[in-house]
């Protein structure tokens, strides 16, 4: 099933070699169900965003649709996929960027195992984007496998939790739940999770958590687009209780979010 196409076409050697020479560019990830996906303007407002901040390019009605046409034609038959979207630098100088849809197997509904996490004090450049800056994180993840965790947590300078490797971090207090307020990524999923949560009426907030304050917290998530409430069981070693309020909060809000037709 995995697929890559770069504006439309399978990449000869001379486009490989360029992408892999320049490893430059912006993208987004997003899970399709019947060719369909949750939050798909939302994918389409980042993209636009990195055009803007890495190729001074800004994207128009025509670029939306062309991403969407792209997406399909990569997806061909396949209804259930997991897809990334990305913009790259073009072959000629002075070109709009080049698009570049990768299409693999669709993501394990179901969480895993709780993640077992430690804190790292490393911070992705530019954390407002997703990019393509990601040896950093990458590094941060194998330090933590080393170590004996699944895992990083990352923690600024100031002690502030921001977020992890390729993923939000939500908190429960046993009351609501609790996003942290620090520089990182905007991710499709938690904006769309808080949108949810506030359409359920959950409680939930948006503030400053310092790394002190975990082992005082009663639950702890991972979420992103192919974990939505995937739990972590421990961050540092410390366990969180096995109570799984948090999980079934995000989950009960996930599953209300609508999905869009590509």
């Amino acid at each position: 099933m995995p697929t890559i196409e770069l504006n439309g076409r399978a990449p000869d050697v001379a486009a490989i070699q360029r992408l892999a020479t320049w490893n430059y560019g912006h993208f987004t990830s997003m899970q399709v169900r019947g060719f369909a996906v949750r939050g798909l303007a939302l994918h389409l407002a980042r993209l636009s965003d990195g055009n803007e901040e890495f190729f001074d390019y800004r994207t128009g009605i025509d670029d939306e649709q062309r991403v969407l046409d792209l997406i399909r034609h990569a997806l061909g038959d396949e209804a259930d996929a997991s897809v990334r979207v990305g913009f790259v630098p073009p072959a000629e100088r002075g070109a709009p960027p080049d698009i570049l849809v990768s299409v693999s197997d669709p993501a394990p509904d179901a969480a895993g195992p709780p993640l077992r996490v430690r804190t790292d004090g490393y911070r992705r450049d530019w954390p407002a984007h997703k990019h393509a800056a990601t040896m950093g994180l990458t590094y941060a993840a194998l330090r933590a496998r080393r170590a004996g965790y699944d895992d990083a947590l990352f923690v600024g300078a100031d002690n502030l939790v921001s977020e992890g490797t390729t993923w939000n971090v939500a908190f429960y207090d046993g009351d609501r739940v609790i996003w942290p307020q620090a520089p990182m990524l905007k991710g499709v999923t938690m904006v769309l999770l808080q949108l949810a949560l506030s359409m359920n009426s959950t409680p939930w907030t948006l503030r400053p958590v310092d790394a002190v304050e975990l082992p005082l917290l009663a639950g702890a998530a991972a979420v992103n687009s192919i974990w939505p409430a995937q739990p972590i069981g421990s961050i540092d070693g410390v366990p969180f209780p096995a109570d799984d309020k948090l999980v079934s909060l995000l989950r009960e809000a996930w599953e209300s979010v609508p999905f869009d037709a590509l």
